[in-house]
């Protein structure tokens, strides 16, 4: 899409578009069944497609629609994704379990946008292994480095915060290998994408990031999973295939015009705040 300045008319032509249809959407939805609401914040909302689709759902406040609601409808089960699913009860978080459902989680934008404390802790209690996402990127870094020690830091800070309050039989501690688990392989059980990738295995699409080891920030290097988890960051994202093809190559993007890329953010940015 062209981003810069004259092309402000088309802009507001395609983001009247939208909002035509997004004030639309919930009567829509509503009229197929699709869309149910429940008290206070928690909607639901279900979009299927002809091929097998996973459905997303958030939510925020959960806690305020009632315990076990979504599962006496029947609205919950193995295909469904539950996403900022802050402020839920311990038997919100146990029926996702029960019903064979995924948790994502967005920590940093999920603390630093009020949504509320992470389900971290009360997942990993009912068994359930997170797979972690990212949203607002205008808001919060959305690379898996910033996610993955967000998650590992803040588990580690509630039990660690029980312990000094003398609470005793604590759960473990998240290792770095769990993390790097729920950034990788749950990610790709969340989508629905086992079967193609998230682990190095024959037959599986070759997606692949390789990571340099010799830069300041992991100096001395002799623990990989830590070393990832506590101390990389994008600086050490040396090369990375998507399905066998290479996509950044020596720390550089491959085919990608980064000056262009530049020029059309920044005209992006004044043309929106010329409009305010």
């Amino acid at each position: 899409r062209d981003l810069r300045p004259d092309a402000g008319r088309s802009l507001d032509r395609d983001a009247d578009r939208r909002r035509r249809r997004l004030h639309h959407l919930p009567q829509i939805l509503a009229e197929r069944g699709r869309v149910r609401r429940h008290p206070d914040r928690l909607a639901v909302v279900e979009i299927h497609h002809d091929h097998r689709c996973t459905r997303g759902r958030t939510g925020e406040g959960a806690r305020t629609a009632g315990e076990g609601l979504l599962g006496d409808e029947g609205l919950m089960g193995p295909d469904n994704v539950y996403i900022h699913f802050t402020n839920a009860s311990d038997a919100q978080i146990r029926r996702i379990k029960d019903t064979g459902g995924s948790l994502s989680i967005a920590a940093p934008i999920e603390m630093a946008m009020r949504h509320g404390m992470p389900p971290i802790q009360q997942a990993l209690d009912a068994g359930i292994r997170p797979s972690l996402s990212s949203d607002v990127e205008t808001t919060m870094a959305a690379d898996m480095f910033s996610q993955m020690r967000s998650v590992f830091t803040l588990q580690r800070a509630l039990i660690n915060e029980r312990s000094i309050k003398g609470e005793k039989s604590l759960p473990p501690l998240l290792q770095s290998r769990d993390v790097i688990e729920f950034a990788t392989l749950q990610g790709a059980r969340t989508d629905g994408l086992e079967s193609k990738v998230g682990t190095r295995t024959h037959g599986k699409e070759a997606d692949i990031v390789l990571l340099r080891t010799d830069l300041f920030n992991t100096l001395p290097f002799n623990n990989a999973y830590g070393a990832v988890v506590t101390a990389m960051d994008t600086s050490n994202v040396d090369t990375v295939f998507v399905a066998g093809k290479a996509v950044k190559r020596a720390g550089k993007l491959v085919d990608v015009d980064l000056a262009s890329v530049r020029r059309q953010a920044a005209a992006s940015r004044d043309y929106l705040v010329g409009k305010l």
